[in-house]
């Protein structure tokens, strides 16, 4: 991997400390190759409510539940997920700054149609990066890559079962909605930092790091 690369999963519009590690490396790598792994942010993300933190989820089609590499996890149209998702995001950032300046971006990603996940969420990655200016060169691992030891490999590490490692990171605080009702929220996906800093999100991202 070349200086300033890091090896990521597949997500579903990232979370804050995910685009972090995108804003602050050359090449990015996206895992393509490994099993599906359920209850991660390869098919969910996290937004800010009004009664807290949200998770947001995609359904999708595991057959039988065997071992299924994630470049084939088709998403479960039978669900009316794109509905709640969009009204969840409407009903939680729509006092944002920036709600109105980004929100048909995300709508168009969300409403595509995507047949297999792996293209949905490398579509958000694709719209959060032009939107945020990150300028990272983003590729697809051939074959499976055994975990690696190195701070380069973060595929297992950035997880919502693992949010011990979220508050570790040094997260520069920002204005979100409902800061009157709560303190500051960190983790979530990177739609909450857009909404709420607009074209100040890639400086946020700049400033905050997983690398030691």
């Amino acid at each position: 991997m070349i200086p300033r690369g890091c090896l990521l999963s597949s997500a579903y519009f990232p979370p804050i400390h995910y685009m972090a590690l995108a804003a602050q490396s050359t090449e990015v790598l996206i895992e393509r190759e490994e099993n599906y792994a359920k209850q991660s942010y390869r098919n969910r993300c996290l937004i800010l409510s009004a009664n807290g933190p949200l998770s947001l989820s995609v359904p999708v089609l595991l057959g039988s539940f065997h071992k299924t590499a994630i470049r084939d996890i088709r998403i479960d149209y039978s669900k009316r997920w794109q509905q709640v998702h969009l009204g969840a995001l409407t009903s939680s950032y729509r006092s944002a700054p920036y709600y109105e300046y980004y929100f048909e971006k995300i709508r168009d990603v969300i409403d595509r149609g995507h047949d297999y996940l792996l293209d949905l969420n490398m579509n958000s990655l694709e719209v959060v990066m032009s939107i945020t200016g990150i300028t990272a060169k983003v590729e697809f691992t051939m074959e499976f890559m055994p975990p690696e030891k190195g701070k380069e490999d973060f595929r297992y590490s950035i997880s919502p079962k693992n949010r011990a490692e979220e508050r570790e990171v040094r997260i520069e605080t920002y204005q979100q909605v409902f800061t009157d009702r709560s303190d500051f929220v960190p983790g979530l996906s990177i739609i909450d930092l857009i909404f709420n800093t607009g074209p100040d999100a890639l400086s946020h991202l700049i400033k905050n790091s997983l690398r030691t």
